[in-house]
């Protein structure tokens, strides 16, 4: 019960645009994901951005399971498997940012699509974590029961090979 896991990947790409530029980002991450992403609207209008509420401006897709392994092995790659320390939050979980989309292994430069950035969240947890956000019985954690940022490192460490810095 103490083995962590990894719950989910949320690959994010933010445009700040709806239209084509939104079109083109999507289909790049439903390549690289194998997934259609879904669309993200703005939450209040930017009138120095040209942005207005409720106008799609990102798009999102979540990975489990062997899907999300696949793609970690993969991402990690393109940041050399390196992460800072300071990347991890007090419950285990992480972010990082990709800045072009083709430093990806596999992916390959297409100019009509262009080149985009994304935003990679990883959320780890051990079983039993359920019991926390089910809604029949919902019930606390134990604190032993947490995951810890130097557990999370530890394990980013053993399963995938990430150096942490």
């Amino acid at each position: 019960m103490l083995k962590p896991r990894i719950e989910k990947v949320t690959v994010n790409m933010s445009v700040g645009k709806s239209g084509e530029p939104l079109e083109k980002a999507a289909t790049v991450l439903e390549e690289l994901t194998q997934q259609r992403p879904c669309k993200r609207k703005a939450k209040q209008t930017i009138r120095d951005f040209g942005i207005r509420k409720g106008e799609p401006i990102a798009c999102l897709v979540t990975l489990r399971g062997e899907k999300a392994n696949v793609f970690l092995k993969k991402v990690f790659q393109a940041v050399d498997n390196k992460l800072s320390k300071d990347r991890f939050d007090r419950y285990g979980n992480f972010s990082f940012g990709i800045k072009e989309h083709i430093e990806i292994p596999g992916t390959k430069y297409v100019p009509e699509l262009g080149i985009h950035g994304m935003d990679v969240s990883v959320t780890l947890g051990r079983p039993g974590y359920r019991v926390k956000r089910r809604r029949h019985a919902r019930s606390k954690i134990g604190l032993g029961h947490l995951l810890t940022r130097d557990e999370a490192t530890l394990f980013m460490k053993d399963e995938f090979g990430v150096e942490i810095t």
